[in-house]
């Protein structure tokens, strides 16, 4: 058979079984349904710390920096297992009501005494061994006095292990529970972290302490 031909003959057998294969590879990803999406809040508001001199603190964008391309997919494994908001506002809903439930919550942006931005590094899990579950979620905030315009930068992360189940509903409960307990954890971390206090001070308001470095941001 000359080498044309077959060059021919098989450019044409590619091309008849690529559509299957990628209507196969599609039919492979996983899809939200409602019985595979679950949703995170926090069963409780986490208590913030305690300042000499308050402020009121007003959340403005959160974004996302993770670099995942599907954030709302927690798990891809049996069918996959979705989130039913974007990470960015989870976090937001769970650091204003957090702030709300301490008095610290601005009513809007013209009446706080520092604005908040929020970047998210990883919202999920991170398999570990096989019969665990690891969660996790980092974020920064960059925490700005809107006279002076100075900066600081505020780092918090949470984690949770849950054990891996067998059952699909079960490892769906285990998975929205290990969650919700790493973003628990990560506000925990922000709110009542040394790091937000030294911020807030740095900023001069906590107790009319003189500015100190700050990052620009």
């Amino acid at each position: 058979m000359p080498t044309i031909f077959r060059r021919k003959v098989l450019s044409s057998f590619v091309l008849i079984l690529l559509p299957g294969f990628c209507s196969s590879l599609t039919a492979d990803e996983p899809k939200p349904t409602p019985a595979n999406t679950i949703s995170l809040q926090l069963s409780e508001p986490v208590p913030a710390q305690k300042f000499a001199s308050p402020p009121k603190f007003w959340i403005g964008d959160v974004v996302d920096r993770s670099g995942n391309p599907q954030p709302m997919l927690v798990m891809k494994a049996r069918g996959g297992i979705f989130l039913d908001r974007q990470p960015t506002v989870i976090l937001r809903e769970a650091v204003e009501q957090s702030l709300k439930a301490s008095d610290l919550l601005a009513s809007d942006a013209s009446a706080a005494d520092l604005t908040v931005r929020l970047y998210i590094f990883h919202f999920g899990l991170a398999e570990g061994s096989q019969l665990d579950f690891f969660g996790k979620v980092e974020f920064s905030a960059m925490v700005k006095n809107p006279k002076t315009g100075e900066s600081v930068e505020v780092k918090a992360a949470g984690t949770s292990i849950a054990k891996r189940a067998t059952l699909k509903s079960n490892i769906q409960k285990n998975v929205q529970e290990n969650m919700q307990e790493s973003l628990k954890d990560a506000i925990r971390n922000f709110l009542r972290g040394q790091a937000l206090k030294d911020a807030v001070v740095a900023l001069g308001k906590d107790a009319g302490a003189p500015a100190q470095t700050t990052s620009q941001q």
